[in-house]
């Protein structure tokens, strides 16, 4: 009979062999049970603990508690699983788990590939590439979903997980009242309260894995002075009207007026020069903090659009990242005086994506930089010609924000410059829209392979995704390239592709890795993007030539359902569920393909009602596939990004939440 026993006292040890002993026994069925002890002075069983514990070495390590460790020396009776933290010591046992032949391709018990064999030494030790390896809910998002996310994420070996705002009632909302599928799924309405007690079961399950726990993000810019953030532009109501006159005067003026951008405070910022404004954002900010204790790292960001900063006399005097590094300096002071060690998270996006000139954070050991290049160009990492980038000087409210990463990293020199030398990760959104223009998640598992090992070189020691929780279609491999990059960014994207197909759909894998080849043929990545043209004066989109490709995508998708047919089936239930989703994505693909079609010609009225029919059509299955497809987040960004006639593909407007 096995035995577990647990070295160190610790919550996220307790979860961790619980989850040792789980494995054990689905992996061997009729081995018997599995005891689980406290017995620090252990010598047989699996011992799981600290690395300190057991006296190994950890001094490669920069910070214990932010760099993971994984230690594993283990025979066929059990031995040592330890990490130099608490989270370490899980992600080692998944580690051990996946050394025996476990894999998690997407959430839930069905994206489980656990074998069933004898388990084997492992000897291993390895520290993870990136030290930030994490996701932020967006999309449309339900409480099942965001669960099942949480507890996925460490068994593909990421550490953080991020809950934006105060209160998430825009992703929340977007679910429960199907707004993209209203005419088959009647709305479900729920409250901010609801919401909020939501937000703090998955904190607690964040914290019973051990997980960074990253916090907010958006909406301290109207907060602090009585507006609530959670407030929606698609709320029926001006709450311009709702607004007293102090609370206007603390609105960022422009153009004249002080009023919320679009109706929405989170889009909105503050009159940043005024002390009295300063003051009561650093203690809303403070306060905040010292009350909600249980998360790692705050981030305080500005508000969630460009070209939206207070143009009074005041604030003209200093750029905003200027402004904003003064309030940094002041929020580190009033929280040193509280004997607080919250560590803040500041972020460079769009307007602060320009370096400040006279003001800098004081105290970086408290703070990290988010690099955020949510404008970049998704279809390539740094551009083959290789031009070096050039800033261009910072305009108020007149910005032209760049177009790729290499541009956006040439202002994170500048930041650099400016004396900036304190921790960085990024801020990545390619589960945000641009999942959705990738009909097989083949080339942008390429760019985001790329990606990961070009932040290292630059400094930036990981990301934490923007995206849906629900970015598994037509396969997880995205996801997946994503999560491995991070944890060891010397994998490349084929040897991760070969690991993830072979595993999702077996010893033919190679026959779907090649139909989902020819199905990008027909209809690429790089169209759905707008780099196609053949005229942009007509439409990103118009090309007869992809016309003449997509007409023919009827013949792939045949051999897509001949090789469907032939799998449908399977002992293990995560390759059942994997073909059955393709069999869901080849639908979808050809009733998009019909669009797409009358797009590349420039009929636009007919692509668009071709859309809108599968839009309707393609939302009669949403419950089967919700788990891993996100209905509303694909279909209002594809609406958006292509089949809008108004759609300008030079500059995207800057949305980072469905509302």
């Amino acid at each position: 009979m096995l035995k577990i026993n647990k070295i160190t006292p610790c919550s996220p040890i307790d979860y961790a062999a619980e989850e040792l002993k789980k494995y054990l026994r689905m992996m061997m069925p009729e081995a018997g049970d599995v005891k689980i002890a406290y017995a620090p002075d252990a010598t047989d069983g699996f011992r799981l603990g600290l690395m300190q514990d057991f006296g190994l070495d950890v001094s490669d390590a920069e910070d214990t508690e932010l760099d993971d460790i994984l230690y594993i020396d283990c025979d066929t009776d059990g031995g040592i699983i330890a990490g130099d933290n608490p989270r370490s010591v899980l992600l080692s046992v998944y580690e051990y788990l996946r050394q025996n032949g476990c894999r998690w391709l997407f959430p839930g018990v069905d994206g489980e590939y656990i074998p069933m064999q004898d388990i084997a030494p492992v000897k291993y030790r390895h520290a993870p590439t990136s030290r930030y390896r994490g996701f932020c809910n967006e999309g449309a998002e339900y409480q099942q979903c965001m669960l099942d996310a949480i507890d996925f994420i460490p068994k593909v070996g990421m550490n953080v997980f991020m809950l934006e705002f105060r209160v998430p009632k825009g992703y929340y909302g977007s679910y429960y009242t199907h707004r993209a599928n209203v005419e088959t799924r009647n709305p479900e309405p729920v409250s901010n309260r609801q919401i909020l007690q939501w937000k703090r079961q998955c904190e607690a399950e964040i914290a019973k894995r051990g997980l960074q726990f990253h916090d907010i993000g958006h909406g301290w810019t109207m907060d602090p002075f009585g507006i609530d953030s959670s407030w929606r532009g698609s709320d029926p109501i001006d709450h311009n009207t709702e607004l007293t006159e102090e609370q206007k005067s603390y609105i960022a003026l422009l153009n004249g007026e002080r009023k919320l951008m679009r109706n929405t405070p989170n889009w909105t910022n503050f009159c940043m020069s005024r002390p009295d404004a300063q003051e009561k954002f650093v203690k809303y900010v403070a306060d905040y903090a010292e009350k909600h204790s249980n998360a790692d790292y705050f981030h305080v960001w500005l508000g969630d659009l460009h070209n939206n900063h207070c143009e009074c006399e005041g604030c003209q005097k200093k750029s905003p990242s200027d402004w904003y590094m003064l309030l940094m300096n002041m929020l580190d002071e009033e929280l040193t005086a509280r004997a607080l060690d919250t560590r803040i998270v500041f972020i460079v996006y769009v307007d602060t994506s320009w370096a400040p000139s006279e003001e800098m954070i004081k105290n970086q050991k408290r703070f990290s930089m988010l690099f955020a290049p949510i404008t970049r160009d998704y279809t390539m990492t740094l551009p083959e010609w290789g031009v070096k980038a050039q800033t261009v000087p910072y305009v108020r409210n007149k910005l032209r924000l760049p177009k790729d990463l290499e541009e956006y990293l040439a202002y994170f020199a500048d930041w650099k410059k400016a004396g900036w030398k304190g921790a960085n990760l990024s801020y990545e959104y390619h589960f945000w829209r641009h999942q959705h223009l990738d009909m097989t998640g083949i080339e942008i598992s390429k760019v985001i392979n790329n990606d990961v090992r070009t932040y290292n070189e630059y400094g930036i020691n990981g990301i934490i995704e923007d995206g849906s929780q629900r970015s598994f279609f037509p396969t997880g491999l995205p996801f997946y390239t994503y999560a491995r990059s991070l944890y060891d960014d010397s994998l490349s994207a084929k040897e991760i592709s070969e690991e993830y197909l072979s595993c999702a759909f077996g010893e033919d894998w190679k026959d779907f890795y090649e139909y989902l080849l020819e199905l990008e043929s027909k209809i690429k990545y790089r169209y759905l993007q707008g780099k196609l043209s053949e005229n942009r004066n007509a439409s990103p989109f118009y090309s007869p030539k992809t016309a003449d490709l997509i007409s023919t995508v009827g013949e792939t998708l045949e051999k897509g359902r001949r090789l469907i047919d032939s799998h449908y089936n399977s002992n293990y239930r995560v390759r059942t569920v994997s073909v059955r989703l393709l069999e869901h994505h080849l639908d979808y693909t050809r009733m998009l393909a019909d669009a797409l079609y009358e797009k590349a010609l420039g009929n636009d009225d007919a692509a668009d009602e071709k859309f809108e029919s599968m839009r309707v059509e393609f939302g009669k299955r949403e419950c089967d596939i919700q788990a891993y497809f996100d209905h509303c987040q694909c279909f209002t960004y594809l609406k958006n990004d292509i089949f809008d006639k108004k759609t300008i593909k030079q500059e995207i407007s800057i949305v980072s939440e469905i509302i």
